[in-house]
């Protein structure tokens, strides 16, 4: 079955490298696309408010969170220029190969970006030139566009982990059938839905925490108070959501990628009745100084407490990822979800009962620490699929070995790569605030 086999690299000199600089793009653009995935939203929803009540304060709001959103879009057409740079020049064996069975994927997110960006000039150099109802109007490609092209991208990713679509005859892949290959695998639906929640969960626990910073230096009137609700009303939502999500992704994985969820706990030996470790380091076939939960793996996979859950001896010690890199940075994830979930049903029972936000300093310090949080937890989520799924690039078919390139001088990438995201970021950090002392 394995691709490799039939793949002759050019070289291998720098495969540690160019999974850094991949992870590192991969780290710098992913919280940009969660911003455009939910933040159009919230600027459109902030605009229909304006338009249903009347109430100025709602305009403001959206006319301030568009020069964000178009300074935010900016940032990510130079980190996804990159990305789709990276993918032929580090990986040229993956792109050569496979690119028949992505390409259209790709192709429609190129598609999407240029729509989105087209309707993100209208939409924010229209406010005084179009009437209310088309200027709403032109948001909605924003955000229709916004989620076509993540769409894209996401089913590539699914793809890479659960393959198909496609048949590999002397050497060569052949009876490409693009759509059920990126629309019809079954690891897509589920990474979907908890990316675009994940989505919502950053921009608005980030905005909402942008705030939360502004009240504690003082700032407590009432258009602050409208701008943390809106985008923290999401993020509580989402952050619910994503606890049942979860669980389907979790269940998933367990079916479709056991190695993975065998890294995940850091179980080495297939189990009736797995436990859970809570912290502790993976050695030799076990976890050591870890807190057990008994049972708690199998029954979190398989509903069932006594269920029997693969190990990672199943499979070869070439073919198992690194698993303290897999098992921290799912723990992370878990961990910081599981502490914003504390915060969001907190906010939930406090507005139910109280009919008002929360108005403690210990609550707008909670926003603060959730902002950078819920970043480190989506990095951590991403590093758990993309690591889990190792040493496969296209998950039992090619490996990451036999997909990089050969070429010399990635160390000289590396560096240019890291001094230019240095260099994005401060820019972004300047411009945002620049807009945020900027008069309405």
């Amino acid at each position: 079955m394995s691709l490799a086999a039939a793949l002759t690299p050019a070289g291998q000199h720098y495969l540690l490298q160019a999974r850094q600089m991949q992870a590192l793009s991969f780290a710098v653009h992913i919280p940009l696309v969660c911003f455009g995935i939910a933040f159009p939203a919230l600027v459109l929803f902030a605009e229909w408010m304006h338009m249903r009540t009347g109430d100025d304060v709602y305009r403001r709001i959206a006319r301030r969170w568009t020069k964000v959103m178009t300074a935010l879009f900016a940032a990510g057409v130079v980190t996804g220029t990159i990305l789709s740079f990276e993918m032929g020049l580090l990986w040229p064996n993956f792109t050569g190969t496979f690119g028949s069975v992505f390409g259209l994927g790709f192709a429609i997110e190129g598609f999407s970006f240029f729509l989105e960006a087209i309707f993100i000039a209208i939409y924010a150099y229209g406010w005084d030139r179009l009437s209310p109802r088309m200027h709403f109007a032109s948001g909605i490609p924003i955000v229709l566009a916004g989620v076509t092209g993540s769409l894209m991208v996401i089913s590539v990713n699914s793809w890479m982990n659960h393959p198909g679509g496609f048949r590999f005859v002397h050497g060569r892949v052949t009876d490409v059938h693009p759509f059920r290959a990126l629309l019809g695998n079954g690891y897509l639906w589920h990474e979907l839905v908890h990316m675009y929640i994940a989505g919502y969960m950053v921009a608005g626990f980030v905005v909402a925490g942008a705030y939360a910073y502004g009240r504690l230096r003082g700032s407590r009137d009432r258009y602050q108070r409208v701008a943390t609700a809106i985008p923290l009303a999401a993020a509580t939502l989402a952050t619910v959501a994503q606890i049942f999500v979860g669980d389907w992704n979790g269940r998933d994985v367990a079916t479709l990628q056991p190695t993975k969820l065998a890294a995940f706990e850091g179980l080495g030996h297939t189990t009736k009745g797995a436990p859970v470790h809570i912290l502790g380091w993976y050695s030799h076939g076990r976890v050591e100084y870890g807190i057990p939960i008994p049972h708690l793996l199998s029954l979190l996979a398989f509903h069932s407490a006594n269920a029997t859950v693969q190990g990672l001896d199943a499979v070869g010690p070439a073919d198992r990822p690194p698993v303290n890199v897999v098992r921290y940075a799912f723990q992370t994830m878990v961990g910081i979800g599981t502490a914003l979930a504390a915060l969001a049903l907190f906010y939930i029972a406090f507005v139910w009962r109280r009919r008002r936000m929360p108005e403690s300093r210990w609550f707008h310090r909670a926003l603060v620490l959730a902002a950078p949080l819920s970043l480190v937890a989506l990095i951590a989520g991403w590093t758990t699929t993309e690591t889990g799924r190792q040493p496969w690039v296209v998950y039992r078919v090619m490996r990451t070995a036999d997909a990089v390139t050969g070429a010399h001088g990635i160390p000289v990438g590396y560096a240019t790569l890291a001094i230019v995201y240095l260099a994005l970021a401060a820019g972004v950090a300047w411009v945002l605030l620049r807009l945020q002392r900027a008069p309405d």
